[in-house]
């Protein structure tokens, strides 16, 4: 298997073979010619038709296949990386997964006290799509319901460039900061992500 092979094989978490994630990839990129709009119609529905559920990451590995996010309809920012890379991959489109802590400066009390205080996110999980040979950023976690309500600025995909979160909101408030890349992978890092919440497991 070549380097790009492998991003475009099945894997148990971006379970791409998945008859669900073929049927819904092949609905989604109907009539598309090119990976750039293939890219954009996947993403797109990533962000907006799953919704963003931020207790989502306090679950078994089960939870963050694909076909499970797509058939719960909600996801947190791991989940929801994971289903667009499935999709993309169905779609032809090589994909993996990247991994950095960001400090949400905008998070809501009710997540404050349950992250102790702390609004680093550890592991926050985003795609990567190789699209006209490049690797682009791709960051589906908000859907554009949350971020009116909230106010984030959207996270728009174009294809050609990356597209992460945005540093202020739609006030000029400081919003996200990323503060520490983990690296590139193919398949969900589980055990660094559950080490990374060894606190959970512990008694206040």
């Amino acid at each position: 298997m070549t380097e790009m092979e492998k991003y475009l094989a099945s894997t148990y978490t971006i379970d791409s073979a998945e008859p669900s994630i073929k049927k819904k990839a092949a609905e989604l990129t109907k009539g598309l010619q090119t990976d750039i709009v293939k890219a954009k119609a996947v993403f797109y529905f990533v962000r907006d038709h799953i919704k963003y559920n931020p207790y989502g990451g306090i679950a078994p590995l089960e939870e963050y296949k694909a076909s499970a996010t797509l058939k719960r309809g909600e996801g947190y920012c791991v989940q929801k990386a994971v289903l667009l890379a499935a999709l993309a991959r169905a779609a032809g489109i090589p994909s993996r997964l990247g991994f950095v802590n960001v400090r949400n400066h905008l998070l809501s009390k009710e997540i404050l006290d349950g992250l102790r205080g702390d609004n680093v996110m550890k592991y926050h999980g985003y795609a990567l799509l190789h699209i006209n040979g490049k690797w682009l950023k791709a960051t589906p976690s908000f859907d554009i319901a949350l971020c009116r309500e909230h106010k984030f600025i959207p996270v728009e995909f174009d294809g050609t460039q990356d597209a992460i979160f945005h540093r202020y909101n739609q006030e000029g408030k400081l919003h996200m900061e990323y503060v520490q890349h983990h690296g590139i992978y193919d398949e969900v890092p589980w055990d660094e992500i559950l080490a990374s919440r060894d606190w959970l497991r512990k008694d206040k």
